[in-house]
């Protein structure tokens, strides 16, 4: 009698002080503290409105009024750091080509019109800017602005270069970066620790158990961006009718599990933002920020912006 005594009460001192500290977590963790805080954040600089990752669309989202940049990057063959989601040119360019085989003067120029990846059915038709950019050009043409960097593939002179380019431009207090793989953001945190990083994959698996077993007030988190997509949105951009009943439990689950509030507000409390993609549209907007979110990606500047200039919450 006395151990199930022990361990009821025991069980219920846990539970009771997991309750507490997920509410008030400044009680164990000091807060952290980042120099900008974002709500509108324009994915690879807005890919519904101008060809993804170009000047012009980081212009059109900056005109905009954009919080944040979001881009990706890669190293071209004389090491050039360049902004471009794909390592092969293949979809952007309709040359089967990797960045990482040419110089950066070689780089062919975008396609006229390019897919949004995150709106099905839907293309962009592109301007006169075509061009592939360098960071240093994003990094010098808004010198004020927090930019979002996904390091695309695990290279260390990419990471070093980026680390190099931060540093010289003065704006470890304006970027986060990071990316999906574990190495990855192993790497950045190791070059450059200055620079807030990103959650990966693995560690979001491990933030999500954490929640659900009571022990995520209990530990320490380095990163300071939570950054994770919708679930739900998959069903937006597949066809229902051919998604196996399996799959369709598998993403409704992963939602069910993520889309939690009481996970977001806990790490808003410890001073971690979360930044929910890719979202385009004013329902997915409203479920995101009623969810808790800091922030929302959006390939749709014009759409989001019109959506926070009558969201009251």
């Amino acid at each position: 009698m006395s151990v199930v005594f022990y361990l009821l009460t025991t069980l219920g001192g846990y539970m009771v002080t997991s309750v507490l500290l997920l509410k008030f977590p400044s009680l164990l963790h000091k807060r952290k503290q980042q120099k900008f805080r974002c709500r509108h954040i324009s994915h690879r600089g807005g890919a519904g409105e101008n060809l993804e990752n170009t000047m012009t669309a980081f212009k059109h989202a900056i005109n905009l009024g954009t919080d944040m940049l979001e881009l990706d990057c890669h190293l071209t063959k004389d090491e050039e750091v360049v902004v471009s989601h794909d390592g092969n040119l293949k979809r952007s360019t309709g040359v089967t080509v990797h960045i990482s085989e040419l110089n950066y003067c070689d780089l062919p120029p975008y396609l006229p019109q390019l897919d949004v990846t995150f709106e099905k059915d839907c293309c962009c038709d592109g301007g006169e800017d075509n061009r592939i950019p360098l960071l240093r050009e994003v990094f010098e043409a808004f010198p004020e602005t927090p930019i979002n960097i996904d390091i695309k593939v695990n290279n260390d002179v990419l990471v070093r270069k980026v680390s190099e380019l931060v540093r010289e431009h003065k704006r470890e207090h304006l970027t986060v970066w990071g990316n999906a793989d574990y190495e990855i953001v192993q790497k950045c945190h190791k070059e450059n620790c200055n620079i807030p990083l990103l959650f990966c994959f693995q560690r979001v698996l491990l933030l999500v158990g954490l929640f659900y077993t009571g022990l995520l007030p209990f530990v320490p988190l380095r990163e300071q961006f939570l950054e994770i997509p919708m679930p739900s949105i998959i069903t937006k951009l597949k066809d229902a009718s051919k998604m196996s009943r399996s799959h369709k439990f598998v993403v409704w689950l992963a939602d069910a599990l993520i889309m939690r509030k009481a996970l977001f507000e806990h790490l808003k409390a410890r001073g971690i933002q979360v930044y929910i993609w890719v979202l385009n549209n004013e329902e997915e907007y409203k479920r995101a920020f009623d969810l808790g979110a800091t922030g929302v990606m959006t390939d749709y500047p014009n759409r989001l912006k019109e959506f926070l200039e009558k969201y009251t919450h």
